[in-house]
């Protein structure tokens, strides 16, 4: 087995600002208050978590809180049969988010922009945008987090769907435009005057996923993936050449990312930081799997598609990872790797808001 990594391999990059949905009136913030303690509970869960990695990294050498709109730009309004304590929350959640994301951003050792990024970083930036011209938008897809839905609307857009009820196989490259695609000019331009958006997960949640859907689902992720891990982290299997590699365990799951270098992992669960870099990328919105419906909704009608194309539905065969099954999982593998694990994730619980796992042993034995 290889030695394991000691650094995680997180670069920072540069300032950002997130722009949150319009301010509430006094009125509205008192008829749904029940809201705010929940949200501000696990902000400062959050905020403790995140301060773990600016205490390692130095970080907080003259840190200054920023005002919360700083830029002054006008901030596009939600489609109105949102309901109105689900938009509150998500207000809530996207001011929390801004000023993280510029608190921890805004660091003089953060890269300023894309092209500060390492070669490596910057091809697997632009190899995740994903361009709409006709509409202005850009979008950095990640695995996990919806992806294969926003294609399929971006692919409806561009004419090679007829609609986004056509039922075949998602071809992830196929029929898209990747920033990746034009010259250097070309990509500034598009950075400076596009609509750039993101969607987010909880990051342990994202990680079951693909877990469970490449391990127990596909083969060729079994074969290229599985094997290996089996043959590196369970006993007596280090020689064995007809490994299936479709048992793979979380655990051993697990103990296989301690040992990957973030900026070199398979998509599929490279941290989220790494894929989009939010700090190099001002980006415009930041929606939540978790409230998938109404920011998808919020983002198709700030980008002004037709009435007729909507966000499609979840597949009747989709699994969901609920709290209970995230639970399960967790609590089965030991507490020191998860420990151990946290660090190369930290970035995605702390810029996005949300809190880390409880994997204590009294909260397993529930």
């Amino acid at each position: 087995m290889p030695p394991r990594k000691k650094e995680y391999g997180i670069k920072q990059a540069s300032g950002s600002l997130v722009h949150f949905r319009p301010s509430v009136s006094a009125t509205t913030v008192r008829r749904h208050s029940a809201v705010v303690p929940s949200v501000l509970t696990f902000a400062v869960i959050v905020a403790s978590g995140g301060l773990l990695l600016l205490i390692e990294k130095g970080m907080l050498n003259s840190v200054q809180t920023p005002p919360p709109r700083a830029d002054g730009k006008k901030v596009e309004t939600r489609p109105r049969h949102i309901d109105a304590a689900v938009d509150v929350e998500s207000q809530i959640v996207q001011e929390i988010r801004n000023r993280t994301i510029r608190s921890m951003c805004g660091q003089k050792n953060m890269p300023h922009s894309l092209w500060s990024l390492s070669p490596l970083q910057r091809k697997t930036l632009l190899q995740h945008i994903l361009v709409n011209d006709e509409h202005r938008f850009l979008y950095c897809y990640v695995p996990k987090v919806a992806c294969s839905n926003w294609k399929r609307v971006l692919k409806v857009l561009s004419g090679a769907l007829a609609n986004i009820d056509v039922k075949v196989k998602m071809d992830h490259r196929a029929d898209l435009v990747f920033l990746s695609d034009f010259p250097p000019e070309e990509i500034r331009h598009r950075l400076r005057h596009y609509f750039k958006f993101m969607f987010v997960r909880e990051p342990m949640a994202r990680l079951l996923s693909a877990y469970r859907n490449k391990f127990g689902e596909i083969k060729a992720y079994q074969r290229k993936y599985g094997a290996d891990i089996i043959r590196r982290y369970r006993k007596g299997y280090a020689k064995d050449k007809k490994i299936a590699g479709n048992d793979v365990t979380f655990t051993e799951f697990v103990r296989y990312l301690l040992d990957e270098d973030p900026e070199r992992m398979n998509e599929h669960w490279m941290p989220i930081y790494n894929l989009c870099q939010p700090c190099a990328i001002e980006y415009d919105f930041i929606g939540s799997y978790e409230r998938l419906e109404s920011d998808a909704a919020y983002v198709l009608e700030r980008v002004g598609v037709p009435q007729h194309v909507r966000f499609p539905e979840r597949q009747t065969w989709y699994k969901p990872v609920t709290k209970e099954t995230l639970h399960y999982y967790l609590c089965t593998v030991p507490q020191k790797f998860l420990k151990e694990l946290m660090p190369k994730y930290i970035l995605d619980f702390s810029l996005f808001g949300y809190p880390l796992p409880n994997t204590t042993t009294e909260y397993c034995r529930h």
